[in-house]
């Protein structure tokens, strides 16, 4: 099925263009893999060929892409999780709040966490698996962040990345205190 207000042939030529793009090959590189003459190509691509299903196979093959990605591509996928929306967790020991705002695809090894927290008791972690590196971006308040024996004092827009595989600390030093954390694992 063409994307919305594509021609089906105007569809393909631009799937092929960005697959043969994000591959980084040449029209004529593709071409000679796919035992398809340069020309023949170059009109799919232009949207002016009009091309059988061994010619698509073929370029798929030379590709390394399913057909389908080129009838169908894939579209874009937008996730919009609202301020006060996502799966919280709390803390028993601190006024501490993480939310998950983004947990880790197929073949990614990352969560972002939105942070929420108030001044009191620090939110002591203990050390998570072998290589986990957490990113901390404070966007208000203030908040002493990191491993747990050299916390760093962090105010609104700053960044740090400590290894999470050590104990590690969060301590919010003003109320209103609000963070985004990526727990990358590797």
């Amino acid at each position: 099925m063409a994307p919305e207000g594509k021609a089906p042939l105007d569809a393909i030529a631009s799937a092929l263009r960005q697959e043969r793009e994000r591959a980084g090959l040449s029209l004529t590189e593709v071409a000679r893999r796919a035992g398809v003459a340069k020309s023949t190509l170059s009109q799919l691509e232009a949207g002016t060929g009009n091309p059988s299903v061994e010619t698509l196979w073929a370029l798929c093959t030379a590709l390394d892409i399913q057909i389908s990605q080129l009838l169908d591509p894939p579209r874009p996928r937008v996730q919009v999780i609202r301020a006060d929306e996502g799966p919280a967790l709390h803390s028993d020991r601190a006024d501490y709040q993480a939310t998950l705002v983004a947990s880790c695809p197929p073949n990614a090894r990352r969560d972002v966490y939105r942070i929420a927290a108030e001044p009191g008791p620090a939110r002591e972690s203990q050390p998570h698996p072998p290589g986990v590196i957490e990113h901390v971006v404070l966007s208000a308040g203030r908040a002493l962040v990191g491993v747990t024996h050299e916390p760093v004092e962090l105010g609104p827009g700053d960044y740090i990345a400590y290894p999470g595989d050590v104990a590690h600390v969060f301590q919010a030093l003003e109320p209103g205190t609000r963070a985004v954390m990526i727990s990358e694992h590797s």
